[in-house]
């Protein structure tokens, strides 16, 4: 079988050297199987991507001597795609509006003790899945903002045991409602991150996926939303981080040292090199 990786950074801010690392990681990965390295851009928020940010991707990736399959996948070219996916949860039942605020969730959750921490903060359980249809319809006419969930209890239910495969660490088991009644939709972004990974994945035939660590508790998530829409399963390798001078890892929202910092103080390509262990 032919191996098939993908880099797929978000245009929200330039990459930092940590980046360097993934992308090289991912090629590596597919080159050494003769299989195909792709670029996908995950610009599904529209507030903070920008199209210089784009081009900074393009730019500092040719800089590493990166070369991935054509064409280039870019999430916000394919929102009506996604939405089939969230009509076919809502279709089985597993997904519903939740017409929770942030102030109200964050009470909730913080008044929930047993509320397990999945892969974007403490899981949230919403109340709403309990809703009448037709109270939910009447607050949908009504123009009320909501978000559509995904009932992790129910899916969970059907289901059932899971496990995934990961290169470094064995096959490992699946907590269902790691991550709670994760969104699936809303207003100001029309498809979330977990969703439209695994239906570009799948659309797109990555058989392997890298990335970081840090993103394991993602695999929860994301497995049970495979088996749901009936999508096929990926082998994973989550690499190591790279962390800076103070052992915290890389991150935008840090402002960490960015490829383009490094490639414009001149210390060239095999410096970068040899400072992410790659010579």
């Amino acid at each position: 079988m032919q191996i098939v990786t993908r880099f797929a950074p978000s245009p929200t801010g330039l990459l930092h050297i940590g980046h360097a690392h993934a992308a090289w990681f991912a090629a590596r990965e597919a080159e050494r199987n003769g299989g195909h390295f792709l670029l996908r851009i995950e610009d599904i928020d529209r507030v903070r991507a920008k199209p210089e940010f784009e081009a900074a991707i393009l730019q500092d990736l040719a800089w590493l001597g990166l070369h991935w399959h054509q064409p280039v996948r870019r999430q916000s070219d394919h929102f009506g795609f996604y939405h089939e996916f969230v009509h076919v949860l809502e279709e089985g039942g597993v997904a519903f509006p939740c017409f929770q605020t942030r102030k109200s969730i964050a009470a909730l959750v913080d008044g929930d003790l047993n509320a397990p921490n999945g892969p974007d903060g403490p899981a949230f359980f919403s109340p709403d899945k309990d809703m009448p249809p037709a109270e939910a319809n009447r607050r949908i006419e009504k123009g009320e903002a909501y978000a559509i969930r995904l009932n992790a209890r129910k899916a969970a239910r059907l289901v059932g045991d899971l496990t995934f495969t990961d290169r470094g660490r064995g096959t490992l088991p699946v907590d269902p409602l790691a991550g709670g009644d994760i969104v699936l939709s809303r207003k100001d972004a029309p498809v979330s991150y977990h969703l439209a990974v695994v239906a570009d994945d799948a659309l797109q035939g990555v058989s392997l996926v890298t990335r970081g660590e840090d993103l394991l508790p993602a695999c929860h998530v994301q497995r049970v939303l495979q088996v749901l829409l009936g999508l096929p399963e990926p082998e994973y390798h989550h690499h190591r981080l790279i962390l800076d001078a103070q052992g915290k890892r890389f991150a935008k929202r840090d402002q960490s040292a960015t490829i383009r910092d490094w490639r414009e103080s001149g210390r060239g390509l095999d410096a970068l090199r040899r400072e992410l262990g790659w010579e």
